[in-house]
């Protein structure tokens, strides 16, 4: 039988919606400010993050509207946005999901060590934390966007962090929401349980998942479970968590 260790958090849109409550505002604001004469709304931003890593969508946006922009243009733009992006976390413009503080505490108090493994920059993913928990932090490390050289669909994430916490894959779980994370995961041989967030997904029926719920649920929303092991309880908990490792 397997017993759980480690449990790896992926952050934007698993711990907290933040792709359309901050990123999105952020990078509208920093197109006005720069005066580029762009504006994403929801669908265009949505089609976006099929593109992983702010740069890479602004390039990739660029290059759909055949305009030429040059590195540090790029790298300017990200820069103004991330200053949004702060001033939107530090105005409460995010929340923690559902049952993740919960789930969180309980592993804690089950002494199941945590991490967070985002393609967010440190930066971001530190004042993100730390105004969604204060100064009880429970988790050990992050690995940012600064800490590889490949990013999420890439498998490098994980094997690092894998790496770091010297836990085995088979004492492990992730938790991720999106198709380049969960890509990412599986690809490093982590089990994989997929949360939906507020950004719709539409999963391949190739990619191998073994479990993806609406939610990890509380006494006010229960968890339903689309793919994976019968859920006996309300909402996810340790025990479902060890009975989905011991399933994989």
């Amino acid at each position: 039988m397997s017993y759980l260790q480690g449990v790896y958090w992926d952050l934007d849109g698993t711990i907290a919606n933040t792709e359309l409550e901050a990123h999105l505002p952020a990078f509208n604001r920093s197109f006005e400010v720069l005066g580029i004469d762009w504006y994403w709304d929801e669908n265009t931003y949505i089609d976006l993050l099929k593109i992983n890593g702010g740069k890479n969508r602004i390039a990739f946006f660029a290059k759909q509207k055949n305009q030429n922009f040059t590195k540090e243009l790029i790298s300017k733009i990200h820069l103004e946005k991330q200053k949004h992006y702060l001033s939107l976390l530090k105005d409460g413009a995010v929340t923690l999901k559902v049952g993740v503080k919960r789930l969180v505490n309980e592993l804690k108090l089950r002494e199941v060590r945590q991490f967070v493994v985002t393609s967010s920059s440190r930066i971001q993913v530190t004042l993100l934390i730390n105004l969604l928990f204060g100064d009880k932090n429970p988790f050990e490390f992050f690995i940012s966007s600064e800490d590889v050289d490949l990013h999420k669909p890439h498998p490098l994430p994980y094997l690092k962090a894998i790496a770091l916490s010297g836990i085995k894959t088979s004492n492990s779980i992730v938790f991720e929401d999106s198709i380049p994370g969960v890509k990412s995961s599986l690809s490093a041989k982590v089990p994989t349980i997929c949360v939906r967030s507020n950004i719709p997904t539409y999963f391949d029926k190739d990619l191998p998942l073994k479990c993806l719920v609406n939610s990890l649920g509380d006494d006010k929303k229960n968890t339903k479970i689309i793919t994976g092991p019968v859920l006996n309880g309300k909402y996810i908990n340790y025990e479902y968590l060890v009975k989905f490792l011991n399933n994989c």
